[in-house]
This record gives C-alpha cells, sequence and structure tokens, in this order.
C-alpha cells in the first residue's frame, strides 16, 4: 500500500494546488477564445515526402513513430479516386488521416516506410442539404464542429454525438464515437448515417479504384461492415446523414452520494434522454446530468464550451503537470486527493462550462438549442498566438500527458463491476483520486447498433484517464488499483473496448467478443483484397496476424502487457507483479514495502 505525505505537507499541498488552480481557471476563462491551434498530425522532411505521422497527443501508446513515404491531400472526390488507383497499381500500402488525428491507438499507421497517408484534411464540404428528406450530405473530413454549424443553417439537429467536436465525421465512423444516450437508435454516430460513399482499391477494369454507394436498403452487410470500419475497406469520400428538426435541451448537474449509485446507472438513462454521470470514487460522489429534450420555443439561450476543452495558459498548463510529475516522485496520495476534490468542486461550481447566455451561469436549468449544447471544443477555434495558450494536451508544450482506458460494460453486468470498484476504494480510499485529477470517471450510455463493428447490447461506456509517464519504465502511484479495473471490466465482464482508446492489452482477443466478425471478413475481402488499407495494427486487433501485447520489462507499467513476471513490472522501484485484491484472476503492477523481498531480485 502506498505511503501518504505527512499532515503539513498535504495542507501545504492543498494550498499550493488551489493557488495554481485558480490561476487555472482564470486563464481558462480569460483565453477562450486565444489560442495556438493543434499542428498537423503530418509531418514531411521535404514537401509531401519522407513524412511520419502521431496522433493528437504525440505519442502512440507502445511509443513507436509511424512512417510513410508521403502523404497526399486531395481536395475533391476525384482527386480521392486518383489517390487511390495510382497506389492501388503500385501495390501501396494506404492508411488514412484526419485533420486532428485524435485516435489514441495507431489506426493511421501504415506498415514500414514506403506507405501511402491519405488526410481527409481538406474533404471537408457539404455536397448537399435536404431540409424536405432531412438529410446532410458531407465529405468524410468535415468535422463534427462543421457539421454541427451545417446543419443548424438548415433548422436541423444532429440528435446525438461525441463531446468533442474536433473529430472528423469519417474518424468517428472509423472507431465507433458516440454521445449517450439509450434512446432512439442510440448515441452513436454511425447509426443516423443513411449513405456512405467509399472509394477502395479495384481491379484493372475499375481503373485500380472502385467507389461504391452503401445504404441500409440496397446493400445492407456491406453498408453494416462500413459503419465502423477502422479504415480497413479504403477511403469514406462522403456520408449522408439522417437529421432531426432543431430542438432544444433542459439540463442541470446535480452532485449526489454514491450509496445508490449502482442501482441508479441501470435506470437513469430511461429517465433522461442525454444522461450520463461523472463518477468520483475516491470522494463517494456522483455528478448526475439529467439532460432532456424540450420544444424549441422554450425560453433560453443556453451554451456548453466545456471548461477542459478551452484554450489554457502554457505556462499554467506547464505548472500543472511538474506539480503532477512531484506528486508521483513522492507518492503524494494526499496531494492528488487534495488536487483531485479541488478540480471537482471548482469544476461543479462552475457548472463545467455551462452557461445561460453564452457569457454568465445564472442557475439551472440552463436550456439551449442542441446545436449549442451537444459539443465543444473552442481551443480548436482560434488564433496562433505563439503556443501562449494551447488546447491543454498539446504535446508542443509541457501539458497533460496521460492514458486513456475506455470500455462499454453490458447494461446489465454494470451494478456489479461499479461494486467491484467500491470494493478497490474500500481498501485504500485515496486510489483512484488519480482519475479524479482528470475530471472523475465519464460514464455515457451506448446500445446496441447493427455495425458489424459496433456496440453488442445496451450498455455504459466507462472513460478513465490518468497520469502518464514521460519515462515509460516509471511506475505510477495506485497503478495496480487502475489496472485491476481494467482487467476486471475487460475478462470478467468482457467489455468492449473503444477503437480509438486504450493501451494495447484492451485489444488482446478483442474480435472473439463481435458475432457478426465472419461477415465483416466477408466484405473485406471483397473490397480489398490484397489488403493494402490494412496494417500491422488492424491485423492484430482484428486478430489476422500478430498480437497487440508487447512482452518486455516494464512491459505492464504502460499496458503493453499483462504482467506474468515481475520484470514486466519495476522491481527494482518496488513494483512487482501480484495477483488483484478484488478480482484475483488479474495480474497487476503492486508496491512491495518489504525491503527484503525488493532486495532479493536484486541478485
Amino acid at each position: 500500500m502506498a505511503s501518504t505525505s505527512s499532515p503539513s505537507y498535504g495542507s501545504q499541498n492543498a494550498a499550493f494546488w488551489r493557488t495554481i488552480f485558480v490561476l487555472h481557471c482564470i486563464s481558462t476563462l480569460v483565453f477562450t477564445t486565444i489560442s495556438t491551434p493543434p499542428e498537423d498530425p503530418v509531418k514531411c522532411v521535404s514537401g509531401n515526402t519522407n513524412c511520419t505521422v502521431t496522433n493528437s497527443y504525440g505519442v502512440f501508446p507502445d511509443r513507436s513513430t509511424c512512417r510513410a513515404a508521403n502523404v497526399a491531400y486531395p481536395t475533391t472526390e476525384a482527386e480521392l479516386i486518383s489517390v487511390v488507383a495510382a497506389a492501388t497499381k503500385a501495390g501501396r500500402k494506404m492508411r488514412v488521416t484526419t485533420r486532428y488525428s485524435h485516435s489514441i491507438t495507431k489506426l493511421v499507421c501504415t506498415d514500414g516506410t514506403d506507405g501511402l497517408l491519405i488526410s481527409t484534411k481538406f474533404l471537408n464540404h457539404t455536397v448537399r442539404a435536404d431540409a424536405k428528406a432531412m438529410t446532410l450530405t458531407v465529405e468524410s473530413g468535415m468535422t463534427l464542429r462543421q457539421l454541427i454549424a451545417e446543419a443548424a443553417e438548415i433548422g436541423m439537429a444532429l440528435p446525438y454525438a461525441p463531446y468533442w467536436w474536433g473529430l472528423t465525421v469519417g474518424g468517428m465512423m472509423g472507431t465507433g464515437a458516440h454521445g449517450s444516450s439509450l434512446w432512439g437508435k442510440g448515441s452513436a454516430v454511425h447509426d443516423y448515417v443513411t449513405e456512405i460513399r467509399m472509394v477502395s482499391p479495384g481491379s484493372v477494369i475499375d481503373g485500380f479504384a472502385k467507389v461504391r454507394v452503401l445504404s441500409e436498403t440496397e446493400t445492407p452487410n456491406e453498408f453494416n461492415a462500413a459503419k465502423v470500419s477502422l479504415g480497413v475497406l479504403g477511403v469514406i469520400s462522403q456520408v449522408t446523414l439522417k437529421l432531426q428538426p432543431m430542438f432544444k435541451r433542459s439540463l442541470r448537474y446535480v452532485m449526489k452520494n454514491d450509496s445508490d449509485f449502482g442501482d441508479q446507472a441501470v435506470t437513469f438513462g430511461k429517465k433522461h434522454e442525454f444522461a450520463d454521470f461523472i463518477w468520483l470514487p475516491s470522494q463517494g460522489k456522483v455528478v448526475y446530468r439529467m439532460d432532456d429534450r424540450v420544444a424549441v420555443n422554450t425560453s433560453g439561450n443556453g451554451l456548453l464550451d466545456f471548461m477542459s476543452f478551452r484554450s489554457q495558459l502554457s505556462a499554467a498548463l506547464a505548472i500543472i503537470r511538474s506539480s503532477e510529475e512531484t506528486q508521483e516522485r513522492f507518492r503524494d496520495a494526499n496531494g492528488k486527493c487534495a488536487g483531485a476534490t479541488l478540480i471537482s468542486s471548482t469544476l461543479f461550481a462552475t457548472s463545467y462550462g455551462l452557461t445561460n447566455n453564452g457569457m454568465i451561469f445564472t442557475g439551472y436549468p440552463v436550456i439551449g438549442s442542441q446545436n449549442r449544447m451537444m459539443s465543444s471544443g473552442s481551443c480548436l477555434d482560434s488564433l496562433h498566438d505563439g503556443l501562449i495558450t494551447a488546447c491543454p494536451w498539446d504535446s508542443r508544450i509541457k501539458s497533460e500527458f496521460f492514458h486513456q482506458t475506455t470500455f462499454s460494460i453490458p447494461l446489465t453486468q454494470v451494478k456489479s463491476f461499479i461494486n467491484d470498484i467500491k470494493s478497490l476504494v474500500k481498501i485504500e480510499s485515496k486510489s483512484l483520486c488519480v482519475l479524479e485529477l482528470y475530471d472523475g470517471i465519464l460514464m455515457r450510455y451506448v446500445t446496441s447498433s447493427p455495425a458489424y463493428l459496433g456496440k453488442e447490447t445496451e450498455a455504459l461506456d466507462f472513460d478513465l484517464t490518468y497520469y502518464r509517464a514521460k519515462n515509460p519504465l516509471a511506475p505510477r502511484l495506485y497503478e495496480d488499483f487502475i489496472e485491476e479495473i481494467e482487467q476486471i471490466a475487460l475478462f470478467k465482464y468482457n467489455a468492449l473496448p473503444h477503437w480509438g482508446k486504450n493501451r494495447n492489452l484492451a485489444f488482446d482477443g478483442v474480435i472473439k467478443k463481435y458475432k457478426n466478425v465472419p461477415a465483416f471478413f466477408k466484405v473485406k475481402e471483397s473490397y480489398d483484397p490484397m489488403g493494402l488499407f490494412s496494417s500491422e495494427w488492424t491485423n492484430q486487433i482484428l486478430g489476422i496476424k500478430g498480437n497487440v501485447t508487447i512482452i518486455k520489462d516494464g512491459c505492464a507499467l504502460e499496458g503493453l502487457c499483462i504482467c506474468s513476471e515481475d520484470a514486466h513490472c519495476a522491481p527494482t522501484k518496488g513494483y512487482l507483479c501480484r495477483p488483484g485484491k478484488v478480482y484475483i484472476e488479474a495480474r497487476v503492477c503492486t508496491r512491495v514495502d518489504d525491503i527484503s523481498v525488493i532486495q532479493s531480485l536484486s541478485y
């Protein structure tokens, strides 16, 4: 069990956190629309050749560098077809990258150094809007922010979407991105798509590229494969989405203790259309999002500009990161918990960035149009300022650097899973403050989808964000608790990991959890028989060839493996491979205080 700081140091640390967080909040409020936007994830040595690609966070889970010989930036479907045809004729590997490359996993990586990256950065236009049919056809590189605005222009709204608007339409479909709802067809964007135009490798007769138009009525099997495709079927060129007439939402956040949370989590999503939770397990609290649809003529002009998605002072971000690193170095649990309590209470007090009129928060409920309430990300909507301010995770500065573990637990098993987490907190009440420093556990509702690689059942999606060390061999405070939660979810409850998030171990054997995999593979073989759009990573997660786990010293520290021996942890620093505390089948890197045990491992 981790030792904690002394009371005097803990109180000083709490005072430090209060000072820093006040400055942080001031900078967040002041610099809302003054920021440096993220750079292009693709960098090339010369023009568009000899390139590397990364994600928004600057590092992949295995810290590898992904290279490609070239990048192409088509601006029209005709140009896209030409790019795919030329690469197919040459037998070159291809992968698609988006404007901000927000997937943590290696979905953008092609194999070797001779591949081609196809960026949809400039495929970001509206093709047609049909108010009568309530549909909007857009190019796949359009961001969610643009999509929301384009729909609003014709008095329409996308009913559900992720909360971060820097994702692209193609990116959301490639990974199965979603919001939170059990209502209608559920919260996944791909389940509101009615037509897909896909450009895939073709034969000589096709001119080496083939354009397919897919729909639920005409090509149901291909359509359900393409709705969540991981980019292995080709490039999505255009997407038609079914919209709804503009409506408003009435939202209030309510904080309660978590004593009956297991029961509430199962039923709450049936009571509120856009329900979600922020769980603070070490504090024994839950923030309930009571969020419902109301008539469009209801009074109110509310706006959600989520605090954590606003631009922030780079200097403040650096100080906060340095404080985290110091806490980790000294194993300062009290300091982490003091900071977590301050952050969660401040976010709740400031309504997480909600305002009643776009400027100030005057009280609940906050009522506003769907296009103003569903998603945000104002740190992207900014001018260059020399990195004085930036998005909180911008890798060009000393900023947030974290792991994300995200998975969906079947609704029928959610209560049991929540109770397992509570049992861990009972063992060490401070253990999950490390999650609360990153706003707590976000929990969103999802439903079953006809997409072959979509969700299999009604479920709650748990999103855990937590500190990641710059040194891959550095253990983390209470990492055994997080690892046990991860393994409980994946193996005890057979949870489905989010395709665009997670550490490597989450995808070990994942494809066996999807019942429609044979149908997906049939479409894949038809569309891309040479596997030009597949990569080592996609072959691994699809169970075609190889394995996602990487066995080496320290591999369990970053989720590259599940430890099976002490060397997979950090034995010289006192972290050994041990069974779980609640789920004894788990194998986690646990700090062992017995110095004689540690010394014996040195010989």
